[in-house]
């Protein structure tokens, strides 16, 4: 995919200045191109405070990619494994949240999320009968409720 090699260049160039090793893996998952930064020591820098620094440059690879492209991309970075493992967390959370919402009842709103984080919850909370999710908010304090469903 063309997307992915664009942001294969751009992040290899980043990590050249930077001077950082790591591997890049390009893959697409349903149409979106995902982009992999892994076996260098230094990478959890790149993450960041939960992912903080990793969502900028995201959304840097994805305004290079669409310089270039011309077109807006979607792809998603991962680095160190950091969205694999937020991923097993944010799902637990959802499910666990959502088994709770449907034996008390009560309405369950969770702490501001990046879009990225927030799918994933909605994501595990379909799973479950009964209940429902929604987001609500404005970015960056943007949430996730969680309620019983009709």
């Amino acid at each position: 995919m063309r997307e992915g090699d664009i942001a294969g260049d751009y992040l290899e160039q980043l990590l050249d200045i930077l001077d950082y090793d790591g591997d890049i893996d390009l893959d697409v998952e349903a149409g979106r191109a995902i982009v992999s930064i892994d076996g260098g020591e230094d990478l959890d820098k790149l993450v960041g405070d939960r992912g903080a620094v990793l969502e900028a440059l995201q959304e840097l690879t994805r305004l290079a990619v669409q310089q270039v492209s011309g077109n807006r991309s979607r792809l998603m970075l991962d680095i160190a494994r950091w969205r694999e493992g937020r991923r097993d967390e944010l799902t637990a959370l959802g499910t666990r949240t959502a088994t709770e919402v449907l034996e008390s009842g009560e309405s369950v709103r969770l702490r501001p999320m990046t879009p990225f984080e927030r799918k994933v919850v909605h994501d595990a909370v379909a799973k479950i009968k009964g209940v429902a999710s929604e987001s609500e908010g404005e970015e960056p304090r943007r949430q996730v409720v969680i309620f019983r469903s009709a």
